[in-house]
């Protein structure tokens, strides 16, 4: 039992507590922090990742004063009526023997809302308003309510308290130049910068005490110009450990920063040496974190005394038994996350309540319940895509009899072909989850068998997941030898030439961009230069120039709306795709009429002003090799109207119901919901 993670199942004796493990939830927004009557909903959210063995966990942020808000009206933690109500969280927790830790956070120029007040009046590049320039009388008043926030947190049962210093939060702004440009006690120098995140943490275990966990978020990597020096940043750790901190937890990267630091394209645990860094400067534990989401790489990192702990957020958002799956050697049924991003941080950023692609049941705890079937029914479900997959392992894992007919040689649709993007290696991860689970519930599979209507008509429901096919648009020549589809070319089944003209710029013509442009299996050094990430003790804040990867073709992606490439990208994702595309010198070309394809190549029509949709066009040819076809995709449903007319139960989900570009999220979600009530 868990000896293939020792250090990972490992406990940690704080002195005045002990943690069962080495693993902490780190924070995320959920929106259910915001509202006193989701805090029963919070509750069921964080009490089943106690339950599934997570040893700390650390709550969305919670403003100290109204002003601090993200949003308006959002989470605090400012009376007693407030702490009173959390106790429904705390003792959730508690009674799975987990450990629960408020996160303070005063967002500073990062709110969202007029009434923002920071160090400085420098307004953020990624926020509508502009900060009030606080007077110092309002700093040392700060000060004190992030310590007023802990006690209350403390009364309301928490074990402790996470100071938000990083991320280019409130905090984050005092200690750079960029943010404070202040000549008070507050500013002026590095170490009178300093002094705000040590008052809070003297004033904060002044108020709680010796036996209650005051847990700092610091920033090791800013990424940023006028960041921190690395002096600066161990000098920081040295008097927040002086000051009282029981643990240091890393934090990379300003929101602001140009630089990705947890998509899907950024290697597992690329930033662990620096917590290493950081913890051959400190005795108090210190946590790693970023793109940790395997228990093998999570014992590594601590293996290696890199870190004491290790936190996975989103990792734990994917899967609640994460820790109990590790430690009872049922690691292969861990659902791993693949740093989407679609339906956590990017729902957090667009005010949704976040929950994840791959587990539609996070955040809906109570509400998304797979309870044992009464009735065991014989279901078949055809297509072995994300919605056919995760439709037939949920309705077995609730006693149904499923079959899975998919017309392949393998599961995966569209997922195993965006396994083959460079910098979507871990969604393969979801395949093996799936291949496992096939096997572990009993689910009968069948590939290579396309089904007919008639071979369905034995079972008492039929779920047809049966996806898409790519759309080929009506374009003179597009039965030229040298036009191929999206699912040829990465599914490797078409050779492409050294130049290429990309028809689609959706989330799949980028994807394709990225396959044509560059080999899969970057390497994390390999990436930290590519993106101009260094040792902050070489640069302030880590930032250094870009060492551009020269691409393995020349290439041009192409749309026929005239408005911005990739405009319908993730929140949190997309503007890392569109940089990605740039550095690699993509041509990008927006507003095209396609004329025909010969034996010249793609000829096309684009406005003479790129800039102005409406101005004349002029006629182009682009000399290419290969025209890969990426103009949107039809559903599949041959099966519908047959099965429908023999009177069989019939079930359409994912692309079959609706085609959509890089939508599993939607199919998942309507998959599990099916299976939910089934």
């Amino acid at each position: 039992m868990g000896t293939a993670f020792p250090t990972l199942l490992s406990p940690l004796d704080l002195g005045h507590t002990v943690l069962r493990n080495r693993v902490v939830m780190g924070s995320m927004h959920t929106k259910l922090e915001d509202r006193a009557r989701d805090l029963p909903k919070l509750a069921a959210f964080f009490a089943e990742r106690a339950k599934g063995g997570t040893a700390l966990i650390v709550t969305g942020g919670y403003a100290p004063t109204w002003r601090g808000w993200l949003l308006p009206f959002g989470s605090q933690m400012t009376t007693t009526g407030q702490a009173r109500r959390h106790r429904t969280v705390t003792d959730a927790v508690h009674q799975h023997d987990g450990k629960i830790l408020l996160q303070v956070l005063h967002a500073g120029r990062y709110a969202y809302h007029p009434f923002s007040a920071a160090a400085s009046r420098k307004k953020s590049p990624i926020t509508p308003f502009k900060p009030r320039a606080m007077s110092a009388r309002e700093v040392d008043r700060t000060a004190t309510a992030f310590a007023r926030a802990a006690a209350l947190a403390k009364r309301a049962g928490y074990d402790g308290v996470e100071v938000m210093g990083s991320e280019g939060y409130l905090i984050n702004q005092f200690l750079t130049a960029r943010t404070n440009d202040r000549t008070d006690a507050w500013g002026g120098s590095a170490q009178k910068r300093m002094r705000f995140p040590l008052e809070i943490v003297k004033r904060t275990r002044d108020l709680v005490g010796a036996d209650f966990i005051v847990q700092y978020r610091i920033s090791l990597l800013d990424l940023v110009d006028d960041a921190q020096s690395w002096e600066e940043t161990v000098e920081l750790a040295r008097g927040l450990q002086e000051g009282g901190v029981s643990i240091l937890n890393t934090g990379i990267g300003w929101h602001e920063a140009r630089v990705p630091t947890i998509v899907t394209s950024v290697p597992p645990a690329a930033f662990a040496w620096v917590t290493g860094k950081l913890r051959r400067e400190v005795s108090v534990p210190v946590i790693a974190s970023n793109r940790i989401n395997r228990p093998e790489i999570a014992e590594r990192i601590l293996a290696a005394g890199d870190a004491d702990l290790v936190s996975m957020a989103r990792p734990l958002l994917a899967d609640a038994e994460f820790v109990n799956k590790a430690a009872e050697g049922r690691a292969s049924e861990i659902i791993t996350c693949i740093a989407c991003n679609q339906a956590c941080l990017d729902h957090t950023f667009s005010n949704k309540r976040a929950t994840c692609m791959l587990n539609p049941r996070a955040g809906y705890e109570t509400e998304l319940v797979l309870s044992p079937t009464r009735t065991v029914k014989k279901v078949a479900v055809v297509g072995a895509g994300p919605a056919g997959l995760a439709a037939a392992v949920e309705l077995a894992g609730r006693g149904h009899r499923v079959e899975i007919f998919e017309a392949a040689e393998r599961i995966g649709g569209q997922f195993r072909l965006a396994a083959r993007i460079p910098g979507k290696e871990d969604f393969a991860h979801t395949l093996t989850y799936y291949q496992h689970m096939i096997e572990t519930r009993g689910i009968t599979l069948h590939l290579g068998k396309r089904v007919a209507a008639d071979d369905l008509t034995g079972f008492d429901d039929v779920v047809v997941a049966t996806g898409v096919t790519p759309r080929v648009p009506p374009i003179p020549g597009i039965e030229h030898p040298s036009v191929v589809t999206y699912q040829q070319v990465v599914g490797g089944d078409a050779p492409v030439g050294a130049r290429v003209a990309v028809i689609g710029a959706g989330g799949i013509g980028f994807d394709v961009a990225e396959f044509l442009l560059h080999e899969p299996g970057e390497s994390a050094e390999h990436w930290m230069r590519r993106w101009g990430v260094t040792d902050p003790a070489e640069q302030r804040g880590g930032l250094t120039m870009k060492v551009k990867a020269p691409p393995r073709r020349e290439v041009h992606l192409l749309q026929r709306k005239d408005s911005a490439l990739g405009k319908g990208l993730g929140k949190t994702s997309g503007w890392v795709h569109r940089a990605t595309l740039q550095d690699s010198g993509v041509a990008m070309l927006r507003g095209v009429e396609y004329v025909r394809v010969d034996d010249e190549g793609l000829h096309i029509t684009v406005p003479a002003n790129p800039k102005d949709p409406k101005s004349p066009r002029e006629a182009r040819l682009l000399a290419v090799d290969t025209v890969v076809v990426c103009a949107g995709q039809e559903s599949v449903r041959d099966l519908v109207a047959p099965l429908t007319a023999r009177g069989v139960a019939v079930h359409v989900i994912g692309g079959a119901d609706v085609a959509a570009e890089l939508d599993a999220k939607r199919a998942i979600k309507q998959a599990t919901e099916l299976a939910a009530r089934l």
